[in-house]
């Protein structure tokens, strides 16, 4: 396993987390992702490791609140989000583009899956995914 570190644009929350990026990440188009551009690697939460800011995180919920997206209250960056979901159970999604240091090579060649979340059908991929 890879060890990742990732941190908000003004480096007052920083993270490190266990994983690989070959396992694939996700992008999805419902609304708060596709309005944020979101970038979604999950992970157990036994794989995260908050580094530091604890105490400059703010949280968001809506919906049915079943993820807390978890954002810095001085940059506005959005790094990660806790939730719950029934084909996963309790998990991490970490924002691949927070992640400190990795090649842009390495970014490029990221499985990417896409969820029709905006429909609510998240096993399939939406029709059109380019502007994903």
């Amino acid at each position: 396993m890879t060890t990742y570190r990732g941190s908000c644009h003004c480096g007052a929350v920083r993270f490190e987390a266990d994983f690989e990026l070959a396992d694939g990440t996700v992008r999805c188009n419902c609304s708060i992702c596709s309005k944020a551009r979101w970038w979604g690697a999950m992970i157990a939460p036994i794989q995260f490791r908050l580094l530091a800011g604890e105490g400059a995180l703010t949280q968001y919920t809506f919906g049915a609140h079943q993820q807390r997206h978890q954002f810095c209250r001085h940059c506005g960056v959005r790094m990660f989000e806790f939730g719950t979901s029934p084909l996963r159970g309790e998990f991490v999604a970490l924002n691949v583009m927070t992640l400190d240091g990795v090649p842009d090579e390495v970014l490029a060649a990221v499985p990417i899956r896409y969820l029709d979340g905006r429909d609510e059908r998240w096993l399939d991929a939406p029709a059109v995914i380019a502007h994903l």
